[in-house]
Order: C-alpha cells, then sequence, then structure tokens
C-alpha cells in the first residue's frame, strides 16, 4: 500500500488524471489512527525493497481486472503492513497528499476532469470515511508532528467544503466550541487555533471567493465563544513559570491565540463584518497592554508589540501597504480611537521600562549567538521602532478626535517627554551610538533602518504639528516674535519641529536626491503624503526652514569639527598640507553607522591677524564634508541613469572625482575668494575660518566638495540651505525627466508645482 501511495504522490505532484474509480483513492487516503498512534513511539526509517513481490505499481496490474476495494478492505490490508512500514510514515504521507490534492483541486492550471476527481474523493473521505472525526482525534495526539500535519489537513477540508458547498464542517464546528469554550479547564487549545487560523489565512488568500459571505459564514457561529476565549486567555496570572518559557503549552497557547489575532485583524482590514470579535483586539486593548508589561517570554511581548503595530497602521502584514484612510470608515476610526486612549492612558515610564528590550542577537534557528560569532549588545531595534511608532500614531489619532484641546496637549507633551527619556536611554546603551545634539535628531535615528515605518511616524509628527500650530494660531492670534520664539523653542525641544527632522534625515542619506525619488516611486512607504504635506508646510514657513538651516551651520554643523580644534588662545595656526587634505576628503566610511552620523564639516583654520589678511587675497580654508564617502556607499534602488540628459547620477560620480585632489593655491584653473564665517564657544573664544569655493572647468555645481562664494560682506556660509535646496531642485529635474518619458508610475504635476515653488525661494534669496 506505501507503493500505491507513492504513486498517488507522483501523480498528483505532476497533474496526471487518475486513472481509477474515487473510491479506490478514498480507501487508499483513508486514516488508520489506531494503528499509526499505537506505532508513533516505534517508528523506524523505512526500507522499500524494489524487488518485492508483494509491493505492484499501478501499471503492473491488468486495468479491466481491478475491483475497487472497500473502506473495509483497505482497513484490513493496514492491519497486515509488514512490519518493515512505520503506520505514522504511512499517515503523514495521508496527510500530505489529502494537503496537496485540495490545493491542486483550487488551481486553474489543473485540467478540470483531474479537479473534478479530486473533489468526489474529498466527498467520499467526509460523508463515508468520516475522516474529519479522525483528524481532530490526531490534534489532541502527544506526536506534534502528526497532530500539526492533521490540523493542516483538516483546515483544508474545512476550507474545501466552504467554498466547493458553502457549508460549514458540523463536525470540525462542535470540537472548536467545545474546545475554547472549555478554556482553561481544557488547556489544550493550540491545535484548535491553528486550524482557524488557517482557515482564514486561506480564505483571504482566495482570489476568487466571495471572501465575505464565507468569513461570515465561518465566524458568526464562533463570535461569542471567541470573545470569551480572548477574555479568559489575557486574565491569566502571566507571572508565573507557565509563560517562562515559549516552549511550554500555555506559552503555545497564547502564541497561536496571537496569530489568530492577526489574521482577524487581516480580515478587519479587507472586510468588515457585523461581528465582535473583529474588533475585540481594539476594544479590549488594556488587556493586551497588561501581557506586555508582565514577565512573560521576550518572544510574546514581541509579538504582541508587532500586532500593535499593525493595528495603528491598519496593515496586516509587513509587506502590505499601509491602510484605506481610516477617516473614511467611522467604525474602524471610532476603534483606533479607543485603542489610543488605552496607549496613553498607561504610556508613562513605568509602564515603558517593564517592557526590557532584548540584548540577545537574533541569530538563524535561535536566539543564542553561534560559538565564536560577534554578540553586539543594545536594545532591539525592531521592538524599539515598532512601540515608537504605536505611540507616535496613538497621538496621531487623538489629535484627530474631537477631544478637548487641554487634554489633547497634555497627552502629547506627556507621552513626548516619555519617549524621549525611553529612547535616550536604549540608544545611548548601544556601543555605535554617538552623542546627540538636537532631540528632533531622535527620528531619524531610530527609523533610519526601516523606510517604511519612518515614514509613518514622520508623517504622524507633522500632522500633530500642524494641529498645535492651528491651535496656537487660534489661541494667540498673529504672533508676537516673542510668542513664535516660544512655539518654535517648544517644537525642538519637545523632538518634532518638521524642517529639523527633514534635514536630518537628509544628513544621514548624504543629501540624494535619487533616494527620495526611490521613495516616491516605491508603493511600501507613505513618502509622497508626508512630502506633499511638508512642502505647503515649507512654502507658508519659509523663514522658519531658513533659521532652522542656519542653526544647522552655526549649531549643529560645525560642532563637531569645531570641538576637535584647539581655541585660538592655545594655537594660532592649523597647517594642512595638500596631503592630509587628499586624505581627509578621501577617507571612506568604516561602518554601517556612518549611515546613521550627523554630517562632520571638517573645518581647516587659519587665524590671521588684519595686516596679514589685508596682505593676502588668497588665504586658505575648506570645508570638506564627509558625505563624499556616504554618497558613495549609498546605492540607489533603481538606475535612472539611463537617459541621454540624465545628469543626476553622473553628478554623484564627479562630486567623487572632484574630491581626490584639491590644489590649494593654483593660480591658472582655480581661482580662490575670500569670506569667513565665526562661531563663539562656550568660552566666548571666537574662531575664525574662511570658507574659499573652487571654480574650476568641469566643476559640478552639485558637488560634494562644499565650496561658497562670497563678496567682501564677510557672511556666514549657508551649507544646509544650499544642499537642501540642491538636493530638492534635482529630484525635480529627475520627476521630470520620468514624467516626459512616461516612465514615472503616477501624475506627479501637483509635486512638481509644489517643488517649483521652493526652488523659485530658493533663487529670490540666492540670485547669483
Amino acid at each position: 500500500k506505501m507503493s500505491l501511495l507513492q504513486q498517488l504522490y507522483k501523480d498528483v505532484l505532476g497533474g496526471i488524471p487518475l486513472a481509477k474509480e474515487s473510491h479506490h483513492y478514498a480507501s487508499l487516503l483513508n486514516l488508520c489512527v489506531e494503528q499509526a498512534l499505537e506505532g508513533s513511539g516505534t517508528c523506524h526509517p523505512m526500507h522499500l525493497s524494489s524487488t518485492s513481490g508483494a509491493l505492484s505499481s499501478p501499471q503492473d496490474t491488468d486495468m479491466a481486472e481491478v475491483v475497487d476495494p472497500t473502506p473495509a478492505d483497505i482497513s484490513n490490508s493496514f492491519a497486515n503492513i509488514s512490519s518493515s512500514f512505520c503506520p505514522r510514515e504511512v499517515m503523514l504521507l495521508q496527510l500530505t497528499l489529502i494537503k496537496m490534492m485540495v490545493a491542486k483541486a483550487e488551481s486553474q492550471e489543473i485540467e478540470f476532469s483531474t479537479r473534478q476527481k479530486y473533489c468526489e474523493i474529498f466527498v467520499l473521505l467526509l460523508k463515508e470515511a468520516k475522516i474529519d472525526s479522525k483528524l481532530i482525534s490526531l490534534l489532541g495526539g502527544c506526536d506534534q508532528l502528526l497532530s500539526h500535519m492533521a490540523s493542516k489537513s483538516l483546515a483544508s477540508l474545512v476550507y474545501f467544503q466552504l467554498k466547493e458547498e458553502n457549508a460549514l464542517n458540523v463536525t470540525w464546528l462542535t470540537f472548536s466550541l467545545k474546545t475554547l469554550s472549555g478554556f482553561p479547564v481544557n488547556a489544550r487549545v493550540a491545535e484548535c487555533l491553528w486550524t482557524l487560523t488557517t482557515i482564514i489565512k486561506d480564505i483571504l488568500k482566495d482570489k476568487v471567493l466571495p471572501k465575505a459571505g464565507i468569513l461570515q459564514k465561518l465566524l458568526a457561529p464562533l463570535d461569542a465563544v471567541l470573545e470569551g476565549f480572548y477574555n479568559s486567555i489575557l486574565c491569566h496570572h502571566f507571572d508565573s513559570h507557565h509563560y517562562i518559557s515559549p516552549y511550554s503549552e500555555a506559552a503555545n497557547n497564547l502564541i497561536g491565540f496571537i496569530d489568530l489575532l492577526e489574521e482577524l485583524l487581516a480580515s478587519r482590514i479587507e472586510f468588515e463584518l457585523p461581528l465582535r470579535c473583529q474588533r475585540i483586539l481594539f476594544l479590549k486593548i488594556s488587556y493586551v497592554l497588561n501581557l506586555i508589561s508582565s514577565s512573560i517570554h521576550y518572544l510574546i511581548k514581541k509579538k504582541l508589540i508587532m500586532l500593535l503595530k499593525k493595528c495603528v497602521l491598519h496593515k496586516a502584514r509587513e509587506d502590505d501597504r499601509s491602510g484605506a484612510l481610516v477617516l473614511q470608515n467611522p467604525a474602524l476610526y471610532e476603534d483606533l480611537l479607543v485603542l489610543s486612549d488605552a496607549v496613553l492612558q498607561v504610556m508613562t515610564l513605568t509602564w515603558l521600562h517593564q517592557i526590557p528590550l532584548s540584548k540577545k542577537p537574533s541569530s538563524f534557528g535561535g536566539g543564542e549567538a553561534p560559538p565564536g560569532g560577534d554578540s553586539q549588545p543594545g536594545s532591539d531595534q525592531t521592538v524599539l521602532r515598532a512601540l515608537s511608532l504605536v505611540v507616535l500614531k496613538a497621538l496621531e489619532f487623538k489629535f484627530q478626535s474631537s477631544a478637548p484641546e487641554a487634554e489633547i496637549k497634555g497627552d502629547f507633551q506627556s507621552s513626548m517627554s516619555h519617549l524621549l527619556v525611553f529612547w535616550r536611554s536604549h540608544l545611548e546603551s548601544s556601543p555605535q551610538s554617538h552623542p546627540i545634539v538636537h532631540p528632533c535628531e531622535w527620528l531619524s535615528l531610530i527609523f533610519i533602518e526601516q523606510d517604511d515605518d519612518m515614514w509613518e511616524a514622520a508623517k504622524a509628527l507633522l500632522i500633530i504639528y500642524l494641529k498645535i500650530d492651528r491651535l496656537w494660531d487660534a489661541a494667540a492670534g498673529n504672533f508676537s516674535q516673542k510668542e513664535e520664539e516660544t512655539w518654535n523653542n517648544l517644537t525642538h525641544a519637545g523632538g518634532y519641529n518638521p524642517h529639523c527632522i527633514f534635514l536630518f534625515f537628509l544628513e544621514k542619506i548624504a543629501f540624494g536626491s535619487t533616494v527620495l525619488l526611490d521613495f516616491l516611486i516605491s508603493s511600501e512607504t507613505c513618502f509622497l503624503e508626508y512630502l506633499v504635506r511638508y512642502l505647503k508646510l515649507l512654502g507658508k514657513d519659509w523663514h522658519q526652514f531658513v533659521d532652522v538651516c542656519n542653526h544647522f551651520d552655526t549649531k549643529h554643523g560645525t560642532f563637531q569639527a569645531i570641538s576637535s580644534i584647539k581655541p585660538a588662545h592655545q594655537e594660532k595656526q592649523s597647517c594642512v598640507t595638500g596631503e592630509s587634505l587628499q586624505n581627509a576628503c578621501e577617507q571612506e566610511p568604516q561602518t554601517q553607522e556612518s549611515l546613521a552620523a550627523p554630517q562632520n564639516y571638517l573645518v581647516f583654520t587659519r587665524e590671521q591677524g588684519d595686516n596679514e589678511v589685508a596682505e593676502s587675497n588668497q588665504s586658505n580654508s575648506l570645508i570638506c564634508t564627509d558625505s563624499t564617502a556616504l554618497l558613495g556607499s549609498l546605492q540607489s534602488l533603481v538606475n535612472y541613469d539611463s537617459s541621454e540628459d540624465s545628469e543626476l547620477e553622473s553628478d554623484g560620480k564627479e562630486c567623487l572625482g572632484n574630491t581626490k585632489q584639491v590644489p590649494l593655491n593654483n593660480e591658472g584653473e582655480t581661482r580662490i575668494g575670500e569670506t569667513g564665517c565665526s562661531y563663539t564657544d562656550d568660552n566666548k573664544n571666537t574662531l575664525k575660518s574662511e570658507v574659499l569655493p573652487l571654480k574650476q572647468k568641469g566643476f559640478s555645481t552639485s558637488s560634494c566638495l562644499t565650496c561658497m562664494a562670497s563678496s567682501d560682506n564677510m557672511i556666514p556660509p549657508k551649507v544646509m540651505l544650499y544642499k537642501s535646496t540642491k538636493c530638492l531642485e534635482e529630484l525635480q529635474k529627475a520627476i521630470s525627466r520620468l514624467q516626459r518619458r512616461n516612465l514615472f508610475p503616477y501624475n506627479p504635476s501637483a509635486l512638481l508645482k509644489l517643488l517649483s515653488q521652493v526652488e523659485e525661494r530658493s533663487k529670490n534669496m540666492n540670485p547669483q
């Protein structure tokens, strides 16, 4: 019989039509549960002899003489199986075949007659052999592999009946109701949860099925019992030793239920049904929040936090796009407000610090690092991002509600202050961390490795900023200068100033416009929505943007470099040779963390007396940025250099080429102007440096070697303003090129209009 099963497996795998009657195959697939369970503990590998006369293939038999065996005949045959065959292995092959045949019966690539034959076999197995009862009996066995395979096969058959007969399997439904309602007295529920989870997943994957009606038929009888089970399993005392190990039965039940909640969330996102089981996660989220702060195993905490993230993003799976517009779905909007209120109520420093982010590295096959492998201490960045995004999205929903203004502001200030302390405690403990110079930098540091989450977080903070800005306007009317300064200081101290956030991100990507273009083309992020909102704000708030850029130049951009240069009273002159300048400009990033570090300006200064300045008009100073190396390390997701007039990528290459060697005193090709900028440290020691441009044949205006021309006015160079607006200009040109060739995936006219307004404002400030 094993030979017959193996031949059937080959036929099903190859889509070959089944030659014999349906009763023959149904009898062949019928399970002998008692034999398999008795032999599961003493099963040995099978050794099949190809010369055995007792095993014959279907081709060795005259088809005209074949008499289809009855189920009793097949059962007797299994009872007489040779000791060289393990009943457990036979049953595993039978379970595999059942699942395979259900999948083939749904495939349009298989001939209709073959699919029809499969359906006839399933009807016989369900109606005559009562295979559903036999599969249920396997779920409670001690053989985990048999239990798992039985769960998969049972789910396939229940799904088959729902789709083909529009009927719910009564045997399975009775079993599920009894198992779930009997918890916690009946402690083993994981297998029941697996089966239901698999059925929902199969329904959601089906491209032809009328999913809403089928889901309603499946979940309606289970609605009340699922809500009761939710209350029972999440109200346990999770501080007990049963939940410390992820391999315990209690933890297994809980993990299985979390997987079921994920599928119920996915069904809620795709089809909103009048069922409580789809909403229970939102309406009773406090149970989940309490569970996260308990002493359960870290794996369970992580799964719950990732589930919360999917809720606030209205996004069932990591590879899905963000959910539909929440405001257009009143029921979902109401549920998200309930979830947000619950999150903000428990979101205190005490609650946050009760969530220890695991410091163990993730390893293939387990949580322990391999012997001799690198074990980098630090927080779990995936969970840190997810938890942060849950809080930020909860604040966003709160701001979009009709809650009183005082309550909204209070929740925001409290939550953001807690988040900033929480971020600092985890990021500063990392060995790769660097000193943070501004609260607005936290966002890009935490989310830079996950772009879809980063733009969701940035969009949430932008929406919050715009809401608070309107509240300030309504309360104060026209801002006085003092009130405006107070408001700006609050946004910086709270880490949600939109201009700071955007500029810090541009620094992290070395002002690469191709990276922004990748985000705009990608359907996996909300960057388009964020950028349109931000550019609209930029048009109305240009002077604030310029002020922030100047702040970067005077405080952030030169901070790292100035701190490494000896003060003026300690050393009169810092000499820079051509070789040292070349080495500084050609330095390569040593670690990936260079992408997450702020851009450091290496300022080479010469302090001269008044007489020296008068005597020489070629005083040398140069700003060389390490964004040269960063830009070289960034890889664009798409090659945009295929068109003839594409200058975007070539500018980047030229940028790298122009940093190899720069002559300090070249009277031929290089003409050096003179300017100066000053920085005053805490000790009131003034450092002066001249910034000199290079006007060279073929030198790109977008060169990473930042050189600013000046007149005799000695005004500070607007490095950040120049680089950021130049990046947006290059983005505008790239979009226009793709649009002219019909290569852009959507109509970017509105976006181009906003970008052109930025270009106009930039040129009006710098007519030269």
